[in-house]
């Protein structure tokens, strides 16, 4: 039964029930399970420290402290896919720290498309067909870790159309 269902999930790719088992690692030591965020709406962003969008990151700080109390996270994820991405992860993290005064959690860097890409973002493609096409594109998953929308680095962080989903999640 249990090969049946491996094969199952290899030709079919991982199913939406499966999302509670996406684990990052954490930029400050350890993981970051989308599990432990379970009953709260989250908010991942693909980010870079060296993009034209790099300022969103004011942005996704303000929606945390708006909105972390009434139950939604913000997962920064740094990525260097577009070669936009210090060099490691103590200078994303310095960066981020001080320009931006960033207390949101933040993944070590990732691969966010493509073959290589981390599964969470493997999912979202195969899934949802949403991949990211450049830096800061955003995926906001309900309480249950549901699909909800995927908005690209135009969409900003406090924009009305954002906002609004957001608080019709938390509501």
């Amino acid at each position: 039964m249990c090969f049946r269902l491996l094969i199952s999930l290899i030709l079919c790719g991982v199913p939406s029930f499966a999302l509670a088992d996406f684990r990052f690692s954490n930029i400050d030591g350890g993981e970051i399970a989308l599990d432990d965020y379970k009953g709260k709406a989250v908010l991942v962003v693909n980010t870079a420290s060296k993009c034209g969008f790099t300022r969103q990151y004011d942005g996704l700080q303000s929606l945390y402290e708006t909105y972390g109390e009434d139950g939604l996270v913000v997962l920064a994820v740094p990525s260097d896919d577009f070669s936009q991405e210090l060099n490691s992860e103590d200078q994303v993290k310095d960066f981020c720290e001080v320009n931006f005064g960033l207390t949101i959690p933040m993944t070590t860097i990732t691969t966010v498309k493509g073959r290589k890409a981390h599964p969470f973002y493997r999912w979202l493609n195969t899934e949802h067909r949403f991949e990211p096409r450049w830096n800061f594109y955003k995926v906001l998953l309900d309480q249950n870790g549901g699909f909800v929308a995927g908005y690209a680095s135009t969409t900003r962080p406090m924009s009305a159309k954002l906002t609004r989903d957001i608080e019709t999640l938390l509501n």
